[in-house]
């Protein structure tokens, strides 16, 4: 899912503005929450109408505070010491590589002079989700993170392996399914 540009909810937060403005976003989100449990008229005329508002602002807000608690996780922990980083879906490969450059603390700029790219190659991998990058330069990053990959399996079911070319809006709408059900993941995580 390409993050051209910061939504209220449902991106990951991959730097300090981010992170900002997410913390805005969840004051209020708080603040529309407590306005709608006061207005008792709307509650009483419409109850589906506002239980339906209140269920869906507190599923954004949950949302928000899994994107924000990740984000602290990372950007607080100890750099001497690894961090563990799962990749449940190589869908994810992008996420990791930002996650594990936000846990060593280094800024797009030091990562891509340890990668040997530039400053705009990082930025616009990270803000594409590397949809762009060759897989050459997505080894560079991973070779200037130090990444170790501990445990790779990969199954590859012949007997169902598909016959037909694969478009490329059947893959972005598989990723985008797939990201969907990470967020619930991390949600229940936080929670």
């Amino acid at each position: 899912m390409p993050s051209k540009g910061r939504n209220a909810v449902g991106m990951m937060i991959k730097n300090e503005l981010e992170y900002q403005v997410s913390q805005e976003w969840l004051e209020k989100f708080e603040k529309s929450i407590a306005a709608i449990e006061k207005d008792e008229d709307s509650k009483k005329n419409d109850y589906e109408r506002w239980k339906m508002n209140r269920e869906t602002l507190q599923c954004h807000l949950e949302k928000l505070q899994a994107e924000i608690a990740e984000y602290d996780r990372l950007t607080s922990h100890d750099s001497h010491t690894p961090i563990v980083l799962t990749l449940d879906d190589i869908d994810y490969l992008p996420q990791i590589l930002i996650r594990a450059r936000m846990a060593a603390k280094l800024s797009q700029k030091e990562l891509a002079e340890l990668a040997g790219l530039t400053e705009a190659q990082i930025k616009r991998y990270e803000d594409n989700d590397y949809e762009d990058a060759s897989f050459l330069d997505v080894r560079f990053v991973i070779d200037a993170l130090d990444i170790k990959i501990q445990k790779g399996e990969f199954l590859v079911p012949l007997d169902t392996l598909r016959r037909t070319p694969v478009t490329k809006e059947e893959l972005l709408s598989s990723n985008q399914r797939s990201q969907r059900q990470q967020s619930q993941k991390m949600i229940g995580q936080v929670q």
